[in-house]
């Protein structure tokens, strides 16, 4: 665009010089053509010796008494034209001009010439004309100067808006080394980092391309962040299916082996004759079987918290109504008083029940699961306190312990799935890791959230959910 208005530029320029020679010229023709003198006997040569005429000038006359002559300035000299020559400008004006400058002619031999012509009653008839050659040599000049300074301001600007484009496409180079050496890294596998970034300097808001680069940093971190969660989820997982499998496989030999037992026993049974072997066979088979429930219990939990979790994931498995929170509360630290005997037991409710749309069931889980981890993961003599209370538009309950604390290291995971605050397996602490994901899934379910904060002596779970309008006085 700039080089076709500088083109434009020149070219109108060109234009508007040559119309202005070329208006000077004429007024050359009619100063020049007022300068003539013409007497009765008067010859062009008399005319061009009388008077100062341009170099180049051409006259031929018509007298009544000296009939056609014609001559031409040739520098300080007059010279006179052959007849020839007088033929040939009269034949090359017999096309009735009548107007200075009104045309331009060839002569022949001479070259181009601006005419003028001009005449009297008394039937003399001038014809005088100027050449073009200064004019054109003018112009050429000029459209030369314009041609040449065009074309260097187009080559040094074509030099600049290279520079200028390489200096500003800089940080755009920068973002796409950045994307190519991140496409290099593989990601399918292991644990990925990705710390590859568009620098600083070339990361502007201002500008659209440093406003690539920052986006690009932006996903990257992004990115990194997913793989970082993924590397973890992969871990939980490695790690719950190790668990899965204990916890799977202790029940499993469990029931074969009383299986076995009772199979072994029964097959004795038939085989005695005597009523007392035959009365501890049963006995046996008694227990066995008593075993062989209590493992498909603990198999049966666990594959009904996975299936839990599942469902939850898919917005399911609530069934919603109207629940009182503050009895929720006591009915559960009633239940929690049998279960643990060797903690201090306490609640903290105001007189107004605090009610909520939500699934009674599955929010006694969550209060009873919260409770369960305090009587588990704390030491005999602990004083744990449920408090339910309304806040603004939220229930609140929380949970609270004056144990030993949660380990800093293992918090910001607490209430991922399959982790677990104590990585033992141990049936008294060491759980499924699927207790307090279950609860925070049921939270999330009714639009609540669940925290956590925990130092030695204070250790507080605090659910917060959607409380129902209170009712107009």
């Amino acid at each position: 665009m700039v080089a076709f208005i500088l083109v434009m530029i020149a070219v109108s320029t060109s234009a508007i010089i040559t119309g202005v020679l070329q208006t000077n010229l004429n007024a050359q023709v009619s100063a020049a053509l007022a300068n003539v003198q013409v007497g009765p006997t008067s010859s062009a040569i008399d005319v061009l010796s009388a008077g100062p005429f341009p170099d180049g000038t051409v006259l031929v006359l018509r007298t009544p008494l000296t009939g056609d002559t014609g001559a031409y300035v040739d520098g300080r000299s007059v010279s006179a034209l052959d007849e020839a020559q007088v033929d040939e400008i009269r034949d090359a004006v017999a096309t009735g001009l009548s107007e200075i400058g009104s045309d331009t002619v060839d002569l022949p031999r001479l070259g181009d010439y601006r005419i003028g012509i001009t005449g009297n009653q008394a039937g003399t008839v001038v014809v005088l004309g100027l050449p073009l050659s200064q004019v054109t040599a003018t112009i050429g000049a000029i459209l030369t100067t314009v041609a040449l300074v065009t074309a260097g301001g187009l080559l040094l600007l074509a030099v600049i808006i290279a520079l200028v484009i390489r200096v500003g496409l800089r940080p755009l180079r920068s973002v796409a080394e950045t994307a190519t050496r991140v496409a290099s890294i593989r990601m399918d596998q292991g644990d990925v980092s990705i710390d590859e970034r568009v620098p600083a300097e070339q990361v502007d808001e201002h500008t659209e391309i440093g406003q690539v680069g920052a986006a690009l940093n932006t996903l990257l971190d992004k990115v990194d962040a997913s793989l970082a969660a993924r590397q973890r989820n992969e871990e939980l997982m490695r790690r719950f299916v190790a668990d899965a499998s204990h916890e799977l496989r202790t029940p499993l030999a469990s029931i074969r082996g009383f299986s076995e037992l009772s199979l072994r026993a029964m097959r004795q049974a038939q085989d005695d004759e005597t009523r007392q072997r035959t009365a501890m066979a049963v006995e046996t088979t008694e227990q066995s079987l008593e075993r062989i429930q209590a493992q498909s219990l603990r198999m049966t939990t666990l594959v009904e918290d996975l299936l839990l979790l599942a469902r939850l994931d898919e917005g399911q498995e609530l069934v919603y109504g109207t629940v009182d929170l503050t009895r929720l509360a006591v009915e559960a630290v009633g239940d929690a008083r049998p279960a643990g005997p060797d903690h201090a037991w306490s609640i903290e409710v105001g007189d107004e029940p605090v009610e909520l749309a939500g699934d009674a069931s599955r929010l006694n889980q969550v209060v009873a699961n919260l409770l369960a981890n305090a009587r588990t993961h704390t030491p005999a003599g602990t004083e744990v306190t449920v408090s339910v209370a309304r806040e603004g538009d939220d229930a609140v309950l929380r949970v609270h312990d004056d144990g030993p604390g949660i380990d800093p290291a293992v918090a910001p995971q607490l209430f991922e799935r399959f982790a677990r605050a104590d990585r033992s397996r141990d049936r008294k602490t060491g759980g499924t890791g699927l207790g307090l994901s279950i609860a925070r899934a049921i939270v999330e379910a009714h639009h609540g959230t669940i925290t956590v904060r925990s130092t030695p002596g204070d250790t507080t779970f605090e659910v917060r959910l959607p409380a129902k309008p209170v009712d107009p006085v």
